[in-house]
């Protein structure tokens, strides 16, 4: 017998397991298909994963950075045991994983392990949406939903003409279970995944290159951040070349790693490293879907949807998360996860725009950002003004010992609205939330830098930054 249900869910990742809760908790009958684990990219090879690794860098960072703060080692010796470094990243992505499993449980979602399919018209149903699951022990189920909500997430982009092999070159996927750190890499791609990596490694002691297409690193984010970023890298050794092209007939891999061409100003290098991450960009998770038996649509490599309501080009049948495109971000996902359930429930709907969607990067030191940058809200038009305060005024930050960094403010000069904030510095992506809640409730600077921030604190970058549009900063 089919299984009928209200809401079927293609997807078990953030964006999945949130409808998946929200339909729920409202009563509605649920079933999450999802192909591997419950929770997605995010959980088991990207979000989670990586944080955990980056962590561990950072701490073993710091130790090296100990006398500075009085604190001496015996002998000067740490080290790096990269198998417990494995375990506990392992460690969190399990726990976590065995909390959604519960969660699941607790709110009576059913959950598929298989293949789903979307079926045209049929005996199981007069409209396309019936779902065709085969399963992961070789039977098979059909579910037959009232409404469909497609959530299967992205996947790395690959390059054409590289020779993968998950080590030697890698993909962020294969990368997370390397068994050993690498001496020496190249990195292609310099976004947020491309910085993170180098960041991580660069603590741990690889002797890191960054190949990037764009002029600087972070194309996409505000000039200053990649600056910044950028400047904080090669400080601590990390090669970075920008303009550049990967010539991938020229890669090869041998016994002593990995050789690549790379024309850059109409130079052409050769470089060598032991192994090669890369890192271009996602694409999504739309094929064998049967999406060729409805009127759902795709254009390259993304589910086409109404920007406001997220409904595909059948109305029943809605899209979230990485596989629409745009902003590719769990927090997103979940968000879009809300709008959709709330849209088909019959609520309210407020689906908030991808720049307004706070992004991180959880590099040393951190970035944040919201909105828009300096150069697109020129290019959009407005009429701007800026301020950019330095984390070294802050006293937090010195007594810290993470003084790298700067908070700016890009604002409409004749309304006064908050137009965005770029972070970087010291958990830059917790301070963001701050501005997050400002854009909601639509506040101006002023208004931001008149709440009171306790001191020392961080958080005063924001407060600095915000007063400091009107000359009055305390500290700039």
């Amino acid at each position: 017998m089919p299984i009928e249900v209200d809401i079927a869910i293609i997807g078990g990742g953030p964006g999945g397991y949130t409808a998946a809760v929200r339909a729920a908790q409202a009563g509605r009958s649920v079933v999450i298909i999802e192909r591997d684990k419950l929770g997605g990219t995010c959980l088991h090879r990207g979000c989670i994963p990586s944080k955990s690794l980056l962590r561990s860098a950072e701490v073993y960072a710091t130790i090296g950075e100990a006398a500075a703060y009085g604190v001496t080692i015996p002998e000067g010796k740490i080290s790096v045991n990269w198998n417990t470094v494995l375990q506990r990243k392992n460690s969190i992505v399990d726990q976590l994983f065995r909390g959604l499993q519960a969660l699941m449980k607790q709110h009576r979602i059913e959950v598929l392990n298989g293949n789903a399919r979307i079926i045209g018209p049929s005996i199981f149903s007069p409209r396309s949406g019936a779902i065709a699951v085969e399963l992961a022990d070789g039977e098979s189920e059909t579910v037959v939903p009232k409404n469909v909500i497609i959530a299967t997430g992205s996947r790395p982009r690959r390059l054409d003409g590289l020779a993968y092999d998950g080590v030697n070159i890698a993909t962020s996927d294969e990368a997370l279970d390397w068994p050993s750190r690498p001496s020496s890499i190249l990195i292609i791609g310099g976004g947020v995944i491309g910085v993170e990596w180098a960041s991580m490694l660069s603590d741990f002691g690889t002797e890191v290159t960054i190949i990037e297409t764009a002029d600087r690193l972070l194309p996409t984010e505000d000039k200053d951040m990649g600056a910044e970023l950028a400047k904080a890298l090669r400080k601590r050794g990390v090669k970075i070349i920008t303009s550049a092209s990967l010539q991938t007939a020229g890669c090869k891999v041998s016994d002593t790693g990995v050789q690549a061409e790379v024309i850059t100003k109409g130079e052409t290098l050769s470089l060598n490293a032991e192994r090669m991450l890369v890192s271009v960009g996602r694409q999504g998770n739309v094929e064998n879907l049967g999406l060729e038996n409805t009127d759902v649509k795709s254009d390259k490599g993304f589910v086409l949807v109404n920007p406001i309501t997220l409904q595909s080009g059948e109305s029943h049948i809605y899209a979230i998360g990485d596989c629409i495109g745009g902003i590719q971000l769990a927090h997103a996902a979940m968000h879009e996860a809300s709008v959709a359930i709330d849209h088909l429930l019959g609520r309210k709907i407020s689906r908030t725009a991808d720049r307004d969607i706070p992004r991180c990067i959880y590099s040393r030191p951190e970035a944040a950002s919201i909105g828009w940058t300096e150069a697109d809200a020129k290019a959009q038009g407005f009429p701007i003004r800026t301020a950019k305060l330095p984390f070294r005024i802050l006293g937090k930050a010195l007594v810290y010992g993470e003084v790298e960094g700067f908070a700016k403010v890009v604002a409409d000069s004749a309304s006064g609205d908050l137009l965005g904030v770029h972070l970087v510095g010291a958990h830059a992506t917790e301070l963001i939330a701050e501005a997050s809640l400002a854009k909601l409730l639509d506040a101006v600077p002023w208004e931001v830098g008149r709440t009171i921030h306790p001191h020392p604190t961080l958080s005063e970058a924001m407060q600095e930054v915000m007063l400091a549009l009107d000359g009055g900063a305390s500290h700039g």
